[in-house]
């Protein structure tokens, strides 16, 4: 009977008796259908099949090969081993070797999660690699290069691999910011819209009630009724934005639509999309091939936040992805790469990885393609071998998200303020991108953050911006820089409407241009540099 599969994070140890791996008695023994077991559970098994998927052993298990690379990763000694008798020359066991070290290499950007075993994952030791490119790669690192079927599957793992790779660097050259607008500017431009995640699903769920039955309405009749029954809660709701909701489904071809002469046809849900989980994912599956056919790339924990407000549907959105995905997604991507690379100048020269992505997308990726040759074996595996390295290059080197932390600017009102689709819906389309708070707890500590940015603001910054402005500076309020020529000059003109020629002005420390004060005509004061609130510091022009 079939064993369990176990979680893809347990790689580093035996599926079966649940120990790590080692060079003396567990050493690990890849199969060819993708499963990894030590060779003490192995000698163990009753017959010579996989205890996970039941594929028949063709090889000898004292012929088959330790995973060295696995095996790197519990800090084992690594000894050469050259299975000379399963390669068939001199030539083919060169391209082995080759192709073997090439996994090795790989296999050590999992080298953060192995030593966090145990004590859980955190910022130290978090792997430069997304989680996805993880996940392949160990998919990669289990495949056995000796046997045919081992051969496809590492093909097969290195143009998944690949492929992720050219998605995460089109994510790196993506501005987030405007990830949100574009997308809703794409599915506007095809006569569609989303109007939020809780006004969206409670379209959708009414559209549901008024055809679940197999009822035939037409378009204005369904839409008129969504709205009144939409207005009592979201006052917002308009014949307009309805009919674009339904135009989505309609894309989606969720409606039988039967013709009438003279007469608007007749729109009736089918079958199969009569649930709420079925209409809604189909509903989803539309918006993300409109996005991809704007070119967009967008994570599943971004898709999570953008149609439902919350991070709780990531599996939901990942598994939308990869059913869209077709054998020339890959191609495609590349495009979309290479045009992105254009359009920002290609300062780390990406251009370079073009031939090696070229070579991952022309492999064949369905279960049935024949196993390839060893210098094909070699080429692809060198080919993700470079297109990876040169994602973690730019990732350490080049990307401004993969370095370079977001500060929060002086004076700023970043999460300030409460959400309001948060407040209203419970919800926000923005998710942690939002720059509004989303809880009370988050909108007191950056409100903390942003006083304490104010009260620590230099002296010299509020002087550098009154020079700027053409406003007089005392001589004892400027820093001891050097000696500076301090004149008195008149503005000819108002400066931001709180100066007449001649006045002098309050000069409040740590303050904006909003805390700026005017001085009545024709009355001189003595400038202060204490903070708002304060009693003012008598200073001696």
């Amino acid at each position: 009977m079939p064993v369990q599969a176990p979680q893809w994070t347990d790689f580093l140890s035996c599926p079966i008796c649940t120990q790590t791996f080692d060079e003396t008695i567990r050493k690990p023994i890849s199969l060819g259908c993708g499963h990894t077991v030590c060779k003490m559970c192995l000698n163990k098994l009753h017959r010579k099949a996989c205890p996970f998927d039941q594929t028949t052993i063709n090889i000898d298990i004292e012929l088959l090969p330790v995973n060295s690379a696995l095996l790197q990763l519990v800090g084992a000694q690594v000894l050469e081993q050259l299975p000379t008798h399963l390669c068939a020359g001199a030539e083919d066991t060169k391209h082995y070797e080759v192709a073997k070290k090439c996994v090795e290499e790989l296999a050590l950007y999992l080298k953060p999660l192995s030593s966090a075993r145990g004590v859980g994952l955190n910022s130290t030791t978090q792997s430069v690699l997304s989680r996805p490119m993880q996940r392949k790669l160990v998919t990669l690192v289990h495949c056995q290069l000796v046997e045919e079927e081992g051969r496809i599957r590492a093909m097969r793992a290195a143009r998944s691999l690949g492929e992720r790779t050219v998605t995460e660097l089109i994510l790196q050259h993506q501005n987030p910011q405007q990830l949100s607008s574009n997308l809703w500017a794409a599915v506007r431009a095809r006569g569609c819209q989303f109007l939020g995640p809780a006004m969206q699903e409670e379209a959708l769920k009414l559209v549901l009630l008024a055809l679940e039955d197999g009822s035939a309405l037409s378009r204005k009749v369904l839409v008129l009724f969504v709205v009144q029954r939409l207005e009592p809660r979201f006052p917002q709701a308009s014949k307009t934005s309805i009919g674009h909701v339904v135009q989505l489904l309609y894309r989606a071809s969720c409606f039988k639509v039967t013709k009438r002469d003279e007469d608007s046809s007749l729109m009736q849900l089918k079958e199969e999309f009569r649930t709420y989980e079925a209409l809604r994912r189909e509903h989803d599956s539309q918006i993300v091939q409109i996005a991809m056919e704007a070119g967009l790339r967008i994570a599943p924990d971004q898709w999570s936040s953008l149609l439902y407000g919350d991070q709780s549907h990531k599996s939901h959105m990942q598994s939308i992805i990869d059913k869209l995905q077709t054998p020339a997604s890959f191609a495609q991507s590349v495009q979309e790469l290479t045009i992105a690379l254009q359009r920002t100048g290609d300062p780390a020269n990406l251009t370079r990885l073009r031939s090696y992505l070229d070579l991952l997308a022309k492999i064949d990726p369905s279960p049935d393609a024949p196993p390839p040759s060893w210098e094909q074996l070699k080429d692809g595996l060198d080919a993700v071998k470079t297109v990876v390295h040169g994602l973690v290059d730019f990732i350490q080197n080049h990307s401004k998200k993969g370095t370079d932390q977001q500060q929060l600017p002086q004076h700023s009102k970043y999460k300030t303020y409460m959400c309001r689709d948060m407040k209203q819906r419970g919800g926000c389309p923005r998710g942690s991108s939002c720059t509004f708070a989303h809880s009370q707890e988050e909108l007191d500590k950056f409100r903390k953050m942003n006083k304490r940015l104010i009260s620590r603001r230099p002296l010299s910054q509020s002087l550098t911006q009154l020079t700027e402005a053409g406003l007089p500076a005392a001589p004892n309020l400027v820093p001891d820089e050097g000696p500076v020529e301090v004149g008195i000059r008149k503005p000819s003109s108002l400066t931001n409407g709180i100066l007449s020629a001649g006045d002098s002005v309050l000069i409040s420390r740590g303050t904006e241009s909003g805390y700026d004060c005017v001085i009545k005509q024709g009355k001189k004061e003595h400038l202060s540099i204490s903070a708002p609130g304060s009693p003012p510091d008598t200073c001696t022009p």
